[in-house]
């Protein structure tokens, strides 16, 4: 069931970004299953993975940051949109986006106001409300997972919101609120800082984005002590 938010129209006023490239920064630490059988990835977290290094087959992987964010609304909108080719998505790039390729295709993440559509490209995905902490400058890192029914994260949070869309497969959140599910082409949201664990569900695998926008000045997201129910189990 895609979760469709409640549409308040706002103006976003970028006033700064620095682009980084990606991958620049962070030791690989994530676990890689290989084509003998499969053992369950647990404690998975998103990785950055050095230049010029191999990427393992299974894990979640940070693929493109901006930082330097400001907005002057307390919510904002991810827009995913697919191009023909990286020239026409960079041409449709403005300085917030991200272009990045993945699972075969060219994709553009733009972030604002929910009328704020970048120009060109198939429209696929609009996330949100993503609902923003008060801080004085946000950084935005977008992240590529591909893992299989059984996997499941370390259990922990962010300091802003995040939100994901499903390619491929299923997954389950569970937080203390209880849990949510998405499945192929259906988008997720979950508020900062909540203790959190994603549970690849169903039987095929799943493939997806993940998207975290939060203060510039913490990390991207930290282990948590909170004890998870099995609300996501069979």
């Amino acid at each position: 069931m895609i979760r469709t938010p409640i549409v308040v129209n706002l103006p976003v006023l970028i006033l700064s970004l620095t682009t980084l490239p990606i991958g620049t920064t962070g030791k690989l630490q994530a676990q890689a299953a290989r084509t003998t059988g499969h053992a369950h990835l647990t404690e998975v977290a998103c990785v950055d993975v050095p230049p010029g290094e191999k990427r393992p087959e299974f894990g979640c992987f940070n693929i493109g940051t901006v930082r330097g964010l400001q907005f002057r609304q307390a919510a904002v909108y991810w827009h995913l949109h697919a191009f023909g080719s990286r020239k026409a998505a960079e041409a449709a790039r403005s300085a917030t986006g991200i272009v990045v390729e993945e699972d075969g295709r060219v994709w553009l993440s733009e972030f604002g106001a929910r009328d704020g559509t970048p120009r060109g490209g198939e429209a696929v995905a609009v996330v949100g409300p993503l609902q923003l902490p008060a801080a004085k400058s946000y950084s935005a890192v977008l992240s590529y997972a591909v893992m299989q029914p059984g996997d499941s994260s370390r259990v922990h949070t962010h300091p802003g919101p995040e939100g994901w869309y499903v390619l491929a497969g299923e997954q389950c959140l569970e937080t203390p609120a209880g849990a949510s599910r998405a499945g192929a082409r259906e988008t997720m949201t979950a508020p900062p800082n909540v203790p959190m664990e994603l549970n690849v569900t169903g039987t095929t695998l799943r493939r997806a984005f993940a998207l975290v926008i939060h203060d510039s000045t913490q990390e991207r997201g930290v282990p948590s002590d909170w004890k998870p129910s099995g609300k996501c189990g069979p």
